[in-house]
């Protein structure tokens, strides 16, 4: 249970971190965080002697292509992350992640043939006429909350597809080396315009920006040692200290505004998570066969 308090508390206090990281913009943060969670993975690998299995899967293609198509859905939410972090709409990346588990579960109907229980489709319901209430509200659709939500739930979809077959470790090595080609090309598009910032602010800055790999893959790591230790129902339910948290630094640090509209939106979604996780602790406590409960298991998010 610390494991997981502790994983999903640093994602939720992420940007926080990634504010401090200003001036640099959200392109080069994204590359630094590419090529430095690379090294400290790389470093992990070595320490922990987990060359071998990593090879293992390096020789396997369907593995290696199905972890770049997940690589190329974690970039888009890295980016567009950090991009609503750096631009003041922390409140909205913490709706994305609210509704990640309704569309999770959704994908999980549209792609593997799962089957919804009841208080599963309320939940689901509520949450489409949150998002039409917000829509209405900022005159569009709310597009940072959909594409956190959507690309994470592409990404969930493709992992759950390699099942216990990619350990987080390895899986996230994989996924960097498939994106160095990317964040290098976005450090030659910074240096051609405004100017790389790593090495040029100050000593504590670069510091910061160095260790950006070890924020994305401490997380991880520790969330990877809960799982396999604790129940899903607790799982389902410490995964909310997230956007809470985020939510809290964007209303209460940031000041971003809290329209009543924008009130009522939030609450439904609030009240379909509440559904979703009664659902949740209902299907434990029933003790269903684990292919009756594969809705209920779609909802664990990733946050890397």
């Amino acid at each position: 249970m610390l494991s997981a308090v502790l994983a999903y508390g640093l994602w939720g206090v992420l940007p926080a971190y990634f504010l401090l990281l200003q001036p640099s913009g959200a392109v080069e943060i994204v590359a630094w965080r590419i090529l430095f969670s690379l090294v400290f993975c790389v470093l992990v690998v070595t320490v922990t002697r987990k060359w071998r299995p990593l090879i293992a899967l390096l020789r396997q293609p369907r593995i290696v292509g199905t972890m770049g198509l997940a690589a190329a859905f974690i970039f888009v939410n890295w980016q567009v992350y950090i991009y609503a972090t750096l631009s003041g709409q922390v409140i909205e990346a913490a709706l994305g992640y609210f509704i990640n588990p309704i569309v999770t579960v959704l994908l999980g109907v549209v792609f593997l043939r799962e089957r919804l229980r009841a208080l599963q489709w309320v939940a689901v319901g509520v949450s489409v006429i949150a998002v039409a209430v917000l829509g209405v509200n900022y005159g569009a659709l709310p597009w940072v909350s959909l594409a956190l939500a959507l690309s994470f739930g592409f990404y969930g979809l493709i992992k759950k597809r390699v099942g216990g077959a990619v350990d987080a470790l390895s899986g996230l090595t994989i996924e960097t080396a498939w994106l160095v080609p990317v964040a290098l090309i976005q450090l030659v598009l910074v240096a051609a315009g405004a100017g790389i910032t790593f090495g040029t602010v100050s000593i504590g800055h670069t510091i910061a920006l160095a260790f950006v790999g070890v924020a994305t893959a401490v997380p991880l790591l520790l969330f990877a040692a809960a799982a396999r230790r604790l129940p899903l129902v607790y799982l389902g339910l410490v995964q909310y200290l997230t956007p809470v948290i985020q939510f809290v630094f964007g209303a209460a640090v940031l000041g971003e505004a809290m329209t009543t509209v924008r009130w009522w939106g939030f609450g439904m979604v609030w009240i379909a998570l509440v559904i979703l996780s009664i659902d949740l602790i209902l299907a434990a406590r029933r003790g269903r066969r684990s292919d009756d409960a594969q809705g209920a298991t779609s909802i664990l998010p990733v946050v890397e």
